[in-house]
């Protein structure tokens, strides 16, 4: 479990009051801060009696999701899908496997204060915290197991299509235009220190392009993708077990080119997300091998040809892109992504690119294993 801070960043009256819109089953007795997330503030809510659960209280972040009541339709449906799908399995819990959205006292799946911010709540879900990396083999195989599972689940899932809650979210040639208003604007004058991760970003731009153009036209197929796949997405059991996938905030339709890469890209940096040292970043291969095995086979040969083919590059693509937003986000001013410090977005960004140049130097042997793990599993 995340350390939870003494320290609360709200009166405690106001998050009272917000807790207590909601039909939780129980007394609550305190409520803390909970996690380090980039986004949203989350606490965590205790209630007193012992069969009774607790909550996790979250203020969505309505300058990122401009659109809370779509969202939370997304991740109503996705969750109400996910549910069915676990009950079927002989021995499945869909309350340890599936998030649990908890209706305000007023029907709706979030509570809008008279200050006009948006809050909502989960059923909490007893866990083991792992922290932001795999520590062994078998935990990078997990996640990739549950993430396949994920994907697989929801293959099925009916019309209509869930909502893109943030709009072109992955969509590199957005990101790069974003990257080039932020360098034109440059209204902090930044770009100056940042010399050496422009130039980066630049001399690959015209081939990640250039992939991406070619997997469209090859026909890759859109699916129901979660889009932000971080190990810490996950939440284990005290076994070490993937029990289930949280943060369903992007959960929307995408390529599985997003989710294989970015889970890769968090999962297997050698080093923090944040590394003030370059030579502490590298490129885990045996935590890709784990994962991509997992990964594939949970899916049993679901993909195509075409996704398969690259799972690999795609791992490079969402470091390059998680990279650019780090580094346009320092040169707009740090206005997205939450900051510990002056720069700390070109630090996240140095790690980015420091990852991404040692997995184009480990590409070919990339390409190997995942071309063996899926003939491995279609056989």
């Amino acid at each position: 479990m995340p350390e939870m801070k003494s320290k609360l960043s709200r009166p405690e009256a106001e998050l009272r009051a917000a807790a207590l819109s909601f039909a939780m089953d129980g007394t609550m007795v305190s409520i803390l801060p909970y996690g380090s997330g980039h986004i949203h503030e989350t606490y965590l809510a205790r209630t007193r009696e012992c069969d009774r659960p607790d909550y996790i209280l979250q203020r969505v972040n309505g300058a990122v999701f401009k659109d809370i009541p779509a969202m939370m339709e997304n991740i109503v449906r996705v969750t109400g899908h996910l549910r069915r799908k676990v009950a079927a399995v002989t021995g499945g819990d869909p309350d340890r496997e599936v998030l649990t959205v908890i209706q305000a006292r007023d029907g709706r799946p979030f509570h809008q204060d008279e200050a006009g911010d948006c809050w909502r709540c989960f059923r909490f879900i007893d866990h083991r915290e792992l922290g932001e990396r795999p520590g062994t083999p078998g935990q990078a195989a997990e996640a990739g197991r549950l993430f396949g599972r994920f994907l697989n689940q929801l293959a099925d899932f009916p019309e209509p299509p869930l909502h893109e809650t943030i709009p072109r979210f992955h969509d590199l040639d957005r990101r790069l235009a974003e990257f080039r208003r932020a360098l034109d604007a440059d209204p902090l004058q930044r770009k100056n220190q940042a010399g050496a991760e422009i130039a980066f970003v630049r001399e690959r731009e015209d081939e990640m392009k250039r992939t991406m153009e070619r997997a469209r036209r090859g026909g890759l197929p859109l699916r129901v993708t979660h889009n932000d796949t971080k190990f810490n997405n996950i939440l284990f059991d005290s076994r070490g077990r993937g029990v289930c996938v949280i943060d369903l905030d992007t959960v929307m339709p995408g390529y599985v080119l997003y989710d294989f890469g970015d889970a890769i890209r968090s999962a297997a940096n050698s080093a923090r997300e944040d590394e003030a040292d370059p030579r502490r970043v590298g490129f885990s291969m045996e935590v890709f091998r784990d994962f991509a095995g997992g990964y594939l086979g949970e899916l049993g040969g679901r993909l195509s040809a075409a996704e398969t083919g690259l799972l690999a590059f795609s791992a490079r693509l969402m470091t390059y892109m998680v990279g650019l937003r780090f580094l346009s986000d320092h040169l707009d001013g740090d206005r997205y992504f939450k900051t510990g410090y002056e720069g700390h977005n070109l630090q996240r960004a140095r790690t980015q690119f420091a990852l991404l140049a040692d997995m184009e130097r480990r590409f070919a042997e990339m390409e190997e294993i995942v071309s063996g793990l899926a003939a491995a599993t279609t056989s």
